[in-house]
């Protein structure tokens, strides 16, 4: 069996569409496709960033402030990814246009970018404090929408197989 590509199965479902879902769709294939110029732009930043301090011997995974350059980096193109992977499933039509779980996911990683890339010496406790509330935050509603999720998921399969 032939695997369908996303655009066969849009250009197939796009008459059964309303007008805004196709305006929706149209403006998700273009984030997508801007998404993955920065990604692509992000990747070859971060290749030349690493070849060059290969070249010039800077590169030392022990230096704290080559860490946070290059994890830096790594996560941003880590997020993007992540960021364009939730708008392609939202194009396959299997769930809305927001995914409460990706985006708190996409924000926590955000969270963890930050943490990386801070440098300790120049951050007053407070931001960081509050850097931590967010990410305990978005850790709490995440495990909470994942319960949900669970339950929900349970009370289907239960009434699934009462019928």
């Amino acid at each position: 069996m032939k695997r369908r590509t996303l655009f066969e199965l849009t250009r197939e479902q796009w008459s059964a569409l309303t007008v805004y879902e196709k305006f929706e769709q149209a403006v998700i294939l273009l984030l997508s496709a801007i998404i993955a110029v920065v990604v692509v732009a992000s990747v070859w930043a971060l290749l030349r960033e690493v070849l060059s301090r290969l070249v010039l011997g800077a590169l030392d995974p022990l230096d704290f402030a080559t860490f946070q350059i290059v994890f830096g980096m790594i996560f941003t193109v880590v997020i993007a990814l992540e960021f364009k992977r939730s708008l392609l499933v939202v194009t396959q039509r299997q769930f809305g246009i927001l995914q409460v779980r990706t985006i708190i996911l996409i924000a926590l990683l955000a969270i963890t970018r930050k943490f990386i890339i801070l440098d300790l010496g120049e951050t007053s406790a407070a931001k960081i404090a509050a850097l931590a509330g967010a990410a305990l935050a978005l850790g709490a509603i995440h495990w909470l929408v994942r319960d949900q999720d669970a339950r929900e998921q349970l009370q289907s399969e239960k009434s699934g197989d009462a019928v």
